[in-house]
């Protein structure tokens, strides 16, 4: 087993560098991810069927765009739009 020993200024600026690191590529990924994939629109759906997703598509719930004959894109402003829906206010 290795110990690694740094400095308090050291280490901590490490940590800076790190989370400013972290969160450039969280404001890249939300800029550029307008369209997913079918199975990040069921994670962000939090569903397990592909079948739930076809109905959601069909019923016109959620946007889709299907630039071929397989892939099938989702909006993911829609998907956030579709679950707002259902939130409901506390009395």
């Amino acid at each position: 087993m290795e110990v690694i020993c740094f400095e308090d200024r050291a280490f901590y600026e490490m940590v800076d560098k790190l989370e400013a690191y972290i969160d450039s590529k969280k404001q890249h990924q939300t800029k550029s991810d307008k369209w997913v994939s079918g199975e990040e629109a069921m994670r962000m759906l939090r569903i397990t069927s592909k079948t739930t997703l076809q109905k959601f598509r069909d019923e016109g719930k959620i946007r889709y765009s299907q630039p071929e004959k397989k892939i099938i894109l989702y909006d993911a402003d829609s998907i956030r739009d579709f679950i707002e829906d259902f939130t409901y206010e506390i009395f």
